[in-house]
């Protein structure tokens, strides 16, 4: 038994994809995929996987850990293709284990296909039983075997045209790279829950969960890929295909305010950016704020924390310090152990907090457990005041579409209101950003987004 010490809500996974026209070497897309990978590590920590095509078969390595755990130089050198695709795996649906790790490979009608996906079906359960029905059988727990299988059957047709049926079979939130032995393909859900962009390098092409990963390897950003949209890249180039014009856009809020990268772009929207803007408007919020210092929760509170005291003229210090090498921390469940655990990853700056009036911003409270333990450890350091600024609103309800959220019974905010969660962290005061602020800042023309996570009102239903 292990108790995890980040008190945070967890993103499915990333999928990366490439294709070169012209390899000057032959494990270039190998090695541009496990660089890619490596950007989008911060999307999933539990398993790695590239899958490589030299034209005529594919060629699949996976295993559990970090990419920098699984993949080795020898391996990469290994992999000869000039298309690939890779994916970084925390299970939300499906146990995690390397039966579950991505991408998965087939055999179908057409040949071979690699499948690697980011998101969750909401119609999973349905979909696994009229499958099942029809016969098939069903090797892993994952949302993406599924869709495996609808592809399947649909195999006498084009794989773009295949898709397309699939795509008004599946309800939820999905971010897919496929690849035959000839051709890449992306696919986004109707609603654009799960982000999917297109780079392009010296005439290559890329597909990628986040902008970042682009920059990493060199590519520049043409675009992401709409909402109900298919890309096929092959030798004839990339076509687009609008399959399903969404009556509305529901991007997951939660790339902006945690799970992104600061230094990528989301649909036309900077994620660092973004933040500061909460993080500005969080402070207007709280004029009536007394105190001496802003800091933040390190890292992804920290735009947030910049804005907040930029707006508020309230000095900006580094009053937390992240150790970076620790990762995921497990530990055993003691209690003097957990307190440990949070040291580890964290420590005070008794200089900098010492007699001073602090604001510290985060960007969510989850189950308030981790920040109950820092507000403890940074009154020890001598904080004579420790209020809290929370850059997004109350987390109340679940996630149905690839997030890893606690039960609702779980989630602070829906058994607690702001005074008592106050109370129960420890906390001087207490202050969310409202519902209508953070929309404010994040406000941009033809976007809208889903925030069901705070206010319950789902895009997509379960179970659909």
């Amino acid at each position: 038994m292990y108790y995890e010490v980040e008190d945070k809500f967890k993103e499915e996974c990333g999928v990366f994809g490439i294709y070169l026209n012209n390899p000057e070497n032959i494990t270039d897309a190998a090695r541009s995929t496990f660089y890619g990978l490596y950007a989008l590590q911060h999307r999933g920590q539990e398993s790695a996987g590239i899958a490589v095509s030299d034209g005529k078969s594919i060629q699949l390595y996976k295993g559990m850990g970090l990419v920098s755990d699984v993949f080795t130089p020898d391996e990469i050198d290994n992999m000869h293709g000039h298309m690939a695709i890779g994916h970084v795996r925390y299970s939300t649906t499906g146990e995690s284990g390397l039966v579950n790790a991505q991408p998965l490979v087939f055999h179908y009608l057409q040949g071979m296909v690699a499948l690697a996906h980011n998101g969750n079906l909401t119609n999973n359960a349905a979909l696994r039983k009229r499958l099942a029905t029809y016969g098939s059988i069903f090797q892993t727990t994952t949302d993406t075997e599924i869709v495996a299988n609808l592809l399947a059957r649909y195999a006498q047709d084009k794989m773009e045209d295949a898709l397309a049926k699939c795509m008004i079979d599946l309800k939820g939130a999905y971010a897919l790279v496929i690849m035959t032995e000839d051709t890449l393909v992306g696919m986004r859900d109707p609603m654009g829950i799960r982000p999917l962009c297109l780079g392009e390098l010296n005439g290559n092409y890329i597909l990628s969960s986040e902008s970042a990963a682009l920059d990493t390897i060199g590519a520049e950003l043409v675009r992401d890929v709409s909402p109900g949209e298919i890309v096929v890249i092959n030798q004839n180039g990339v076509q687009f295909k609008q399959v399903i014009n969404s009556p509305g856009r529901a991007h997951c809020i939660f790339e902006y305010i945690y799970f992104a990268r600061p230094d990528s772009t989301i649909d036309g929207i900077n994620v660092y950016r973004s933040r500061r803007k909460m993080g500005q408007q969080l402070a207007k919020e709280c004029q009536d704020l007394d105190v001496d210092l802003v800091i933040s929760v390190p890292d992804s509170g920290t735009a947030a924390a910049l804005g907040f005291a930029e707006e508020a003229g309230i000095p900006f210090e580094e009053g937390l310090m992240k150790n970076r090498y620790v990762g995921r921390t497990f530990i055993q469940p003691t209690q003097k152990m957990r307190e440990l655990g949070v040291r580890l990853k964290l420590n005070a700056i008794a200089e900098i907090v010492r007699g001073k009036r602090i604001v510290m911003v985060d960007d969510s409270i989850v189950r308030g457990t981790t920040s109950k333990k820092i507000i403890q450890m940074l009154r020890l350091a001598g904080a004579t005041e420790v209020h809290m600024a929370v850059a997004s609103p109350p987390t109340k309800y679940p996630c149905y579409y690839g997030i890893d959220t606690s039960r609702q019974e779980e989630l602070i905010a829906n058994i607690m209101d702001t005074d008592e969660i106050k109370d129960f962290i420890g906390a001087d005061s207490l202050h969310y950003i409202s519902m209508e602020g953070m929309l404010e800042a994040l406000k941009q023309d033809g976007l809208s987004f889903c925030a069901a996570c705070f206010s319950g009102s789902y895009p997509v239903q379960s179970g659909e």
